[in-house]
Parts: structure tokens; C-alpha cells; sequence
């Protein structure tokens, strides 16, 4: 906002700005296994308002949050760890510890056996990516989102039980999505009101 008044025209291109920062493409995402220090780096170089540490990612470990390191390996994290905590970075700051790992029970059950996943990784990193690039407002339109959902998990041939984990899953990450975009929104509209009023 560059006035003192408020407008809903400026307030639409905010969120045009900040819905337009997409997340990076699987294909996009490093293939090489990393040091704990890179993955840090990482994050904090795309999450620059989520600040990560190693105590940070040692508890996420620790509570089972996400995988172990691969172990004896020298890089022992993985494409997969990296996704896990991309994921994480849209949820931290709406969901607590014990809810995100409520969520990633529903999709991937124990968090280091893979075996026992519904869906795999790669196809959860991909299905948010594309919900949070689509910028849907599962509010807005419910009946919309809820047949996109069902033809999506109906494709994926899965049992009753497992394709209703996946649709709450998928609901929750949605809405994640959604929320996120909103408290970005309003963090810049008070900034920058903020800003405005201290000037004058």
C-alpha cells in the first residue's frame, strides 16, 4: 500500500502477490542426498519466515515427525526428508507438533517405514503443489473441490477405508494452503499499514 487510505483494489494485489510465489516443482527439487547443514540451508533460503535450526530438525526426528536419516550414510537425508519438511513449513505455523504428526499419520501411517505408506511422497508433494499453485478456496466452492477430490482419490485404487484417510489428508493440506496464504496476506496488510501510519 503506497497511501494512507485503505482499498480493497490494493488489498486483491497483495494477494495476487503473495498467491503468486508457487512452490518449487518436484522435478525442480535437488536429487542429491544432503547434509543436515544443506537441508538447513535450504529451508531457510525458501522459508525465509520460518527459521530453522539442527535442534529443530533433531526433535522433528525425535518425535517421529519425520524419517531418520538414512543410516551410514554420510548425506543421510533424502529427497523424502526434504519434502516432509517443505510440507512442514506450510504447517508449522497453523498446526502444532502432535497435529502435524496426526496428519502425516493419515497418509503415510509409521513415518520410517515406507511400506506402509497409502500414497507416497513424491505424490503428496506433488497433489499440494498443485492445489497450492491452483490457489483454490475450498470455502468458496466445496462442491468443487470435494468432486475433484473424489475423482482424484478414486484414481488412485485404493481401499474405502484408505481413500477416506487420503481425502481428509488432502482436505486438511488444502486448507493449509489456503491459510497460509491468508496469514501472509494479513501480516503484509498490518506491515505495511504499519509503515503508512508511522510516516505520517
Amino acid at each position: 500500500m503506497d497511501k494512507g487510505t485503505f482499498c480493497m483494489k490494493e488489498l486483491m494485489e497483495l494477494v495476487e502477490d503473495i498467491s503468486s510465489h508457487n512452490l518449487v516443482p518436484y522435478e525442480e527439487l535437488p536429487k542429491y542426498d544432503f547434509f543436515l547443514s544443506q537441508v538447513i540451508d535450504y529451508l531457510n533460503d525458501n522459508f525465509t519466515e520460518e527459521k530453522y535450526t539442527n535442534n529443530i530438525i533433531q526433535n522433528y526426528i525425535k518425535g517421529e515427525i519425520i524419517s531418520k536419516p538414512e543410516s551410514g550414510k554420510k548425506r543421510g537425508y533424502t529427497k523424502v526428508h526434504l519434502i516432509q519438511l517443505v510440507l512442514i513449513s506450510y504447517m508449522r505455523p497453523i498446526l502444532t507438533t502432535e497435529e502435524i504428526r496426526k496428519v502425516f499419520k493419515l497418509a503415510f501411517n509409521s513415518i520410517d517405514d515406507r511400506s506402509d505408506d497409502i500414497i507416497s511422497w513424491e505424490a503428496a508433494y506433488k497433489i499440494f503443489s498443485n492445489i497450492h499453485d491452483n490457489k483454490r478456496n475450498i470455502l468458496d466452492n466445496p462442491c468443487e473441490f470435494g468432486d475433484g477430490l473424489e475423482k482424484l482419490v478414486s484414481g488412485m485404487d485404493l481401499s474405502p477405508k484408505d481413500g477416506e484417510r487420503i481425502k481428509v489428508f488432502l482436505t486438511v493440506m488444502a486448507l493449509i494452503s489456503q491459510a497460509s496464504i491468508i496469514k501472509k496476506l494479513v501480516q503484509r496488510l498490518v506491515h505495511d499499514y504499519s509503515d503508512i501510519q508511522e510516516k505520517e
